[in-house]
């Protein structure tokens, strides 16, 4: 970072959320990958010209934000995304005999296509990848599922072998197009299902889907993906704790 670059920060914010913010950059430009410890303290502290302490509060943040995680006698390091498993606090996942298990993940297709209004706007384009994904709970679709990607940022994913990407999307993002997912949102609706997802869930006529629509979004703050979920609606639950 320049002299004139640090002239630009907010003079106005403690040490420790400037370096913070010089961190995050750094991971945003693909400084590190999942895999490499981020540089010791005391490195840091030199390199810097700031205090231990101030150096481990920056951290801390980060920790705390959850973009990087410490790894007990290893350091610090990036923190491998996984916010997809929290999709599925919204159903109901028993199977026959009782038991909660995670689905297993299938993908049903993958092409470059114009994005329907609702992801160009979020995704601020129109040239996008279209993944489509079916989660199955003992051999049982449970969840449909459409990713938008923007193809800028994800150019040929849409041609990467299946087994190369494994069950989780946003850890493959990380490792293969330097994508890291700093947080995400949902919205969740209700709603009658297209004639292809009802089909592919197996549900009965008249039967509504809870829709999960969720936007992922990279350490710059930019959404980087944007995708609707839909499984049975009578599967649907939703708890909150409140005080």
């Amino acid at each position: 970072m320049t002299s004139r670059d640090r002239l630009e920060e907010d003079s106005r914010l403690p040490a420790y959320l400037r370096l913070r913010d010089r961190i995050a950059e750094r991971i945003a430009a693909g400084e590190w990958t999942a895999e490499d410890a981020l540089p010791s303290e005391n490195i840091l502290s030199r390199e810097e010209g700031l205090s231990v302490g101030t150096v481990r509060k920056a951290l801390q943040q980060l920790v705390a934000e959850g973009l990087l995680e410490r790894r007990q006698g290893a350091g610090t390091f990036l923190r491998k995304p996984a916010f997809e498993p929290t999709l599925f606090r919204f159903f109901a996942l028993q199977g026959a005999d009782r038991t909660k298990t995670i689905p297993v993940s299938r993908l049903v297709a993958r092409s470059v296509q114009n994005a329907p209004e609702e992801a160009a706007e979020v995704l601020g384009t129109t040239d996008c990848i279209r993944i489509d994904r079916v989660r199955l709970l003992q051999d049982q679709p449970i969840l449909s599922e459409e990713i938008w990607l923007p193809r800028e940022r994800f150019e040929g994913i849409e041609t990467v072998p299946e087994v190369e990407i494994g069950p989780l999307l946003y850890p493959f993002y990380l490792e293969r197009f330097g994508a890291f997912v700093a947080h995400a949102e949902d919205e969740v609706s209700f709603a009658s299902p297209p004639k292809a997802v009802a089909k592919r869930l197996g549900l009965a006529a008249g039967e509504f889907v809870a829709v999960i629509e969720r936007t992922a979004f990279g350490l710059d703050g930019r959404p980087i993906e944007w995708r609707r979920s839909m499984g049975p609606a009578r599967s649907f639950r939703y708890r909150s704790r409140i005080g």
